[in-house]
């Protein structure tokens, strides 16, 4: 038998797409681990996972703390949602359970990054227009 350094992988098992454009957007490297994971974790069919905190972080090697930041950065960009759920315990008490995480269309999420640079421009060329004018008419004063 011959040794192969790189053994065949079946390109659809166990492995999850992350979209290109995904480093258009200008994610911090934790949440792009946690988008990752989530991506990971996800039901291809449903685009849904419930990892709790402390199982996101012991994947990406962060305190639970950390990944709610992160997971609220992700909400903010439009990548997830996250829906409260809550379990019955054999006792028959009602608990809190584990956020129901939705991956939603990156396109969403890029629509809304260029609606953002398009405002700072907007905003950055009225500034630019309030100097022009406040130094025109510094000019014209000083010439009088």
């Amino acid at each position: 038998m011959k040794y192969t350094p790189w053994p065949k992988r079946d390109p659809v098992k166990n492995y999850f797409q992350l979209p290109n454009e995904i480093f258009l957007l200008g994610l911090s490297p934790g949440a792009l681990a946690v988008y990752s994971y989530l991506l990971c974790c996800e039901n291809r069919s449903t685009y849904q996972c419930w990892p709790s905190y402390k199982t996101i972080g012991r994947a990406v090697r962060m305190s639970a703390n950390t990944i709610r930041k992160y997971v609220c950065e992700l909400e903010e960009r439009r990548l997830i949602s996250t829906e409260s759920t809550s379990v019955t315990t054999k006792a028959g008490l009602k608990r809190n359970g584990n956020l129901l995480y939705t991956i939603r269309p990156i396109q969403l999420a890029l629509d809304q990054f260029y609606e953002q640079q398009l405002a700072r421009m907007d905003v950055a060329a009225e500034r630019h227009r309030v100097a022009k004018a406040l130094a025109l008419r510094s000019d014209s004063a000083h010439s009088v």
